[in-house]
């Protein structure tokens, strides 16, 4: 690795460590969503509630719509609740029994300040199905849901019958070895980063100057060039908000992602792809064509990743959906969902 590489890391990950507010566009438009949620995402379908404690008195809260069969449990995306599920649950329910989750940090759930990594947002779903008494449910995860997915999968597959990823099979939820990921390779070195901090890590710290020095380092390199290579050729983005000093779980839950890079249990992931692009993108058709253009490179690569790298994974795309892909393709979802679960033992 040069010299100037080595800086131009050491600029980026200093960056990394001391801007920890919330990422403006993601943080100002996941807490409206939230408040939007709470204020309107409630009672639409007939369910009961539970309040299930998870961890250090954290309360989740636990939808069940009721209908025979197996437990099928949905988790709902970034910013949502699981009240964002009310009408596509009463779907479900004359073949599966249905539940949902509201994760920490949301809704009616608890708001603690810590516990937001994926690692943890995965033992909150098992502590919720522990708690209701489920036995191998279908866990369907919409968004970054996959990560919570992809954690029970890899970590405790015996806990569930399968898995299926609504719009959820992206670098949070499989991480491709062969190609790296930003956010993925840059957090992971600002964790090893910490540990090098007086008394945060290790006493002899020589390991792990030498794992980032010859794997995590030169990865986050290639990262960053391929990522500027990208930029240059793509319009300059819309001016954002300033950043918040609040906490934010958004944020949190973004800064707690990990790799995980086997999912030994059967799994569905339904793609919107190529995905319809949304009035977010602007009316130019320069913008709009490049940031095509963009996303049939990057989430098709990522695409390809998650069926080479999950064996036991059956993709199916849709071309023209939406990201909330349970609304814009319902009898899509629906019928894809219904073939899956009757494969499962």
């Amino acid at each position: 690795m040069t010299r100037t590489g080595l800086a131009l890391i050491v600029v980026v990950i200093l960056g990394l460590s001391c801007n920890r507010q919330p990422r403006p566009g993601n943080q100002r438009l996941n807490d409206k969503q939230q408040a939007k949620n709470a204020a309107s995402d409630e009672d639409k379908s007939p369910h009961t509630v539970h309040f299930v404690t998870a961890d250090n008195n954290v309360k989740l809260e636990a939808l069940d719509w009721g209908g025979p069969g197996r437990a099928l449990v949905l988790l709902a995306g970034l910013g949502d609740t699981a009240h964002v599920y009310d009408e596509f649950a009463t779907k479900l329910t004359g073949t599966y029994h249905v539940y949902g989750i509201t994760r920490r940090g949301f809704g009616a759930s608890s708001v603690p300040d810590t516990g937001y990594s994926a690692h943890r947002l995965g033992d909150d779903v098992l502590a919720v199905i522990d708690s209701l008494g489920l036995t191998r449910p279908i866990l369907v995860g919409h968004s970054i849901a996959g990560e919570e997915l992809s954690y029970v999968g890899s970590r405790h597959p015996e806990k569930v019958a399968g898995l299926v990823y609504l719009e959820a099979a992206y670098f949070y939820a499989y991480y491709d070895r062969s190609r790296g990921n930003l956010t993925l390779d840059a957090l992971d070195v600002r964790r090893k980063l910490d540990q090098l901090q007086l008394g945060k890590g290790p006493t002899d710290q020589r390991p792990l100057i030498r794992e980032l020095l010859n794997g995590d380092l030169p990865q986050l390199q290639r990262d960053l060039k391929q990522t500027l290579k990208d930029l240059e050729n793509a319009p300059p983005p819309p001016p954002q908000p300033p950043p918040s000093s609040e906490f934010s779980p958004t944020q949190a839950i973004l800064d707690g992602a990990q790799k995980y890079t086997k999912i030994p249990v059967p799994v569905l992931a339904i793609c919107a792809f190529p995905r319809r692009l949304g009035p977010e993108m602007g009316d130019d058709p320069a913008s709009r064509d490049a940031a095509k253009a963009r996303m049939l490179t990057v989430v098709g690569a990522q695409i390809k990743a998650f069926r080479s790298g999950v064996p036991s994974a059956r993709v199916v795309t849709l071309p023209d959906a939406d990201h909330y892909i349970y609304r814009s393709n319902e009898a899509d979802v629906l019928r894809e969902i219904n073939l899956f679960g009757s494969t499962l033992k």
